[in-house]
């Protein structure tokens, strides 16, 4: 008898310990033999720090945008894999006229009403706005004076609502207004990861969970997670912390590092979802990755009165092979536009553009930019740029450019940007006749490639991406392309230059000092994705 009931107290241990206990970290996650049902990332390209709802069988997701303008992509989902962009919830001039420098943002909805919460840094600090229609128009900002970045709103059952930054202090808050109601204090310490940040609070089976980023948003990036039975704490530590990361033994030789910046949602199903960023490395040998961070996708298990997993062990992989919802993708866009209607949401201005610098109606079937004074690579104030996100390793940007300056200071062209660096096609006066080259910006360093002289007419210019290295090319038959410059990609990666963001193509034109009496009119663009070979 006293057998039996010492295996009956062992039997109970482990029952009562199998929630807790931390999976296996070389246990592979998922079959892998099994059918790949969807890549990551869900979002390739610069689409950092994502958050996610559901409103009935719908998915909408924003991320972080930095210095450009439209601000918080909005995106629409059926199935949490395959996402279109429907709008922005920053959209107007008006809405931080000061400037923009947006950080990661949270999306929630209640009552009927789509709440964006987020930090302008270098601004009035944290704000929300609010939209009836995630696809806008979007209010007016809501100040929240509240110390931290990257805030969260949660809803309560009981009518209360609550937003949590990265200093993890809780407050209380009138959601019409913005009014601080009561200060909770600090109510987590984290587990004592570096720059512990946007914080997520969900409420599950009785418990308060309260997740958050630290690491830093480099290699050490990780997911963890806390819970308690009141909001305002205390949280205790899941002892199988982090839940996601790729910093250790079974992910730190997967292609995409990074990861963190979470946010969970449960599916119409019933099943749970993690969004979340991580990066592509691109240069050969190296670290370095140049499209920023990018929106991936993982399951989530969640046992009764347990932790959540993250795929099993808290690691993912760029072909994922685990059950979805039901797929249902959204029409492919035309990689070429021909400037014959409004830009599409994946264009993106430097700050808050002068729109008169900006016309697809001053000649019917161009895209005409006109010089202002400011050159590229100044992150806060307004030059004309305008272009799109690089989402891919192998890439081909093409565009066709009619432009005849007036005077040497006046230039137009293509260019890759990213945090102010910037590598550049230039079209350019030289004498009476105009020269097209190569120009490569580092810092105050400026290299220059063979110049060569134009002949009158357009001239087609083109931007190559070859995972660990680009191209800069021209032509004026629009067949034959002389190369003009070859750069590591490395040079234009976020380990070299800083910063947040990814590498955008896109066009340009500056009078260098001085407003361009002369117009750049871009024919059409065009931007695909390309192969290896």
């Amino acid at each position: 008898m006293k057998y039996f009931y010492l295996l009956f107290l062992l039997l109970l241990f482990f029952d009562l310990n199998a929630q807790t206990t931390p999976p296996n970290p070389f246990k592979a996650a998922v079959d892998k033999h099994a059918e790949i049902t969807y890549t990551n990332p869900v979002i390739p390209g610069f689409y950092s720090d994502p958050s996610v709802i559901r409103v009935g069988d719908d998915y909408y997701l924003i991320t972080s945008t930095f210095e450009y303008f439209p601000g918080v992509p909005v995106f629409h989902s059926k199935d949490l894999v395959n996402w279109k962009q429907i709008g922005h919830a920053i959209h107007r001039t008006d809405q931080l006229p000061d400037g923009l420098n947006i950080f990661a943002a949270t999306l929630r909805y209640n009552d009927g009403l789509f709440y964006m919460i987020t930090t302008n840094i270098g601004g009035k600090g944290n704000f929300f706005v609010t939209a009836e229609d995630p696809a806008g128009p979007w209010s007016d900002p809501i100040w929240v004076n509240v110390p931290g970045i990257d805030p969260d709103l949660f809803f309560d059952d009981d009518g209360k609502v609550y937003t949590i930054g990265s200093s993890f202090e809780l407050f209380e808050i009138d959601h019409k207004t913005g009014e601080i109601l009561e200060d909770h204090g600090q109510v987590w310490a984290t587990t004592g990861g570096r720059y512990a940040e946007a914080p997520h609070i969900y409420k599950k089976d009785g418990w308060y969970y309260l997740m958050a980023a630290e690491g830093g948003t480099e290699e050490a990036h990780s997911e963890t997670i806390a819970r308690s039975h009141n909001i305002a704490g205390p949280y205790y530590s899941n002892p199988a912390n982090p839940i996601l990361t790729h910093v250790n033994a079974a992910g730190q030789q997967k292609p995409i590092q990074g990861l963190g910046h979470g946010d969970m949602v449960q599916a119409s199903d019933g099943s749970w979802w993690m969004v979340f960023h991580g990066y592509r490395t691109v240069a050969q040998g190296g670290i370095h990755h140049t499209l920023g961070r990018e929106t991936c996708l993982a399951p989530v298990s969640w046992p009764k009165n347990g932790w959540p997993q993250v795929n099993g062990n808290g690691t993912i992989d760029v072909e994922m092979r685990t059950p979805t919802l039901p797929l249902k993708p959204w029409p492919e866009q035309p990689s070429r536009i021909d400037f014959d209607e409004p830009l599409r949401h994946e264009w993106n201005y430097v700050q808050n553009p002068e729109m008169s610098n900006y016309s697809l109606e001053e000649r019917q079937g161009f895209f005409r930019l006109k010089g202002s004074a400011t050159s590229l690579g100044d992150n806060y104030t307004t030059s004309t740029f305008v272009g799109r996100r690089v989402q891919h390793t192998y890439f081909s940007s093409t565009a066709v450019l009619e432009f005849d300056p007036e005077s040497k200071n006046e230039e137009a062209g293509m260019t890759l940007l990213n945090n102010g660096t910037h590598f550049d096609l230039v079209v350019q006066q030289d004498g009476d006749d105009r020269m097209v080259f190569a120009r490569l910006q580092f810092e105050n360093v400026i290299h220059e490639s063979e110049k060569f002289f134009l002949e009158s007419g357009p001239v087609t210019l083109k931007v190559e991406g070859y995972q660990s290295y680009f191209t800069f090319s021209f032509s004026q038959d629009g067949d034959d392309f002389q190369e003009l410059q070859q750069v590591g990609a490395r040079y234009l990666s976020s380990e070299t230059i800083g910063g947040f963001t990814g590498t955008y193509v896109g066009l340009y034109a500056t009078g260098n000092g001085s407003p361009s009496k002369a117009p750049a009119d871009f024919d059409w663009f065009e931007y695909v994705e390309t192969t290896k070979e």
